[in-house]
């Protein structure tokens, strides 16, 4: 319990500074090669900065943790710490169970994170601001399926949840039958509401006999039940940073209407998935490291695991827009380099037991 705790400490303190540090630079290297763009008032400076500091944790953390793991362990091997818990009686499991605790846990919250679309979509949102002043721009001309009605969204804004000059297409047996045209709807409820629309309906049979178009006003329509509008603008506009709850809607939605969700399931597997390289990362790493400085030359030793790390984060995170962009199977290109990572640390722990 002493040595948990003494080196859990120590990683929590490593992680908050590396993270810390690399927001930072990422951060101000953006705003010094930004600045001369950003003719903004001091408000959405601000908000400017939050959001690219939500997206740099989005994207640092993992790679964090890993080096807060690597400075710690040479902390205590510099300070002949390690040494002294191995004499104390600690197991190599012992001294690594904080560093897989505390990650976990940590890799836990970063997922969790995910659940705020602010935080999820802040990449997005920063880069309306540099290119719009305003984080989240109109989605204009949708045109999408939905239960076997043609819907068309001239504009939509996601935040006020709210859609102008909308028109539904029915049709029937192949043939138009039905065409809704309303100036605005609302999203409330979990649908879409109309209070007036003018519905057109098409006689069943084109002659001189027929009886021609028939016009007729209602009101208090509701349509699109459980489509969010959030989840709309993503879909349609191709993103791939949702947040948890859009993206297990829009799955199921687009599975239930036979639409392809390979970008949908990329963005699943990175939020759910992707974080747990940082155990199996930590893991292979942590065997590696000699007990003692006698046995270890630590610039040497820094390089390798830094550059290793940020070998496999960079090729993950490849893997991962190669997948967003259909180039690759997302069960590839996600789940498979972190089944290959999991086996490795598996592999790693069996080796040790077998020696032990």
């Amino acid at each position: 319990m002493m040595a948990f705790k003494y080196i859990s400490l120590h990683y929590l303190k490593y992680f908050a500074i590396i993270l810390s540090a690399l927001v930072l630079f990422l951060v101000g290297f953006d705003y010094m090669g930004s600045a001369e763009k950003l003719d903004l008032s001091a408000n959405l400076l601000l908000i400017y900065v939050v959001y690219k500091s939500f997206y740099a944790i989005d994207m640092l953390l993992p790679l964090s943790l890993i080096f807060a793991m690597i400075s710690t362990k040479i902390f205590l091997i510099r300070s002949n710490a390690l040494v002294s818990f191995y004499s104390l009686g600690y197991s190599q499991i012992d001294i690594l169970k904080p560093f897989i605790v505390v990650a976990t846990l940590i890799t836990f919250f970063f997922i969790s994170l995910h659940g705020v679309s602010n935080f999820a979509r802040a990449d997005e949102f920063a880069k309306n601001i540099r290119k719009n002043a305003q984080y989240l721009n109109p989605t204009r001309d949708l045109f999408f399926t939905y239960k076997d009605k043609f819907v068309y969204f001239s504009e939509m804004l996601p935040l006020q949840e709210s859609a102008k000059n909308i028109r539904v297409f029915t049709l029937l047996n192949g043939s138009l039958k039905e065409v809704l045209v309303a100036s605005k709807a609302m999203y409330k409820n979990n649908a879409w509401f109309i209070n007036k629309a003018d519905v057109i309906t098409k006689p069943d049979e084109i002659n001189f006999n027929s009886l021609g178009i028939k016009v007729t006003e209602q009101k208090n329509l509701q349509i699109l039940e459980g489509f969010r509008p959030k989840m709309l603008d993503q879909i349609y506009e191709g993103k791939v940073n949702f947040a948890i709850k859009d993206a297990l809607d829009a799955y199921f939605l687009l599975r239930s209407e036979n639409i392809n969700t390979d970008i949908v399931k990329s963005a699943i597997y990175k939020i759910f998935i992707y974080p747990f390289f940082v155990p199996a990362l930590i893991i292979i790493i942590f065997f590696f490291v000699p007990i003692s400085i006698r046995f270890l030359n630590i610039s040497l030793f820094s390089f390798i695991a830094i550059i290793s790390s940020l070998s496999v984060w960079a090729v993950l995170f490849m893997l991962i827009e190669l997948s967003n962009h259909k180039t690759l199977p997302s069960e590839a290109a996600i789940l498979l380099p972190i089944f290959i990572l999991f086996s490795l640390a598996f592999l790693q722990l069996k080796k040790y037991r077998s020696i032990a």
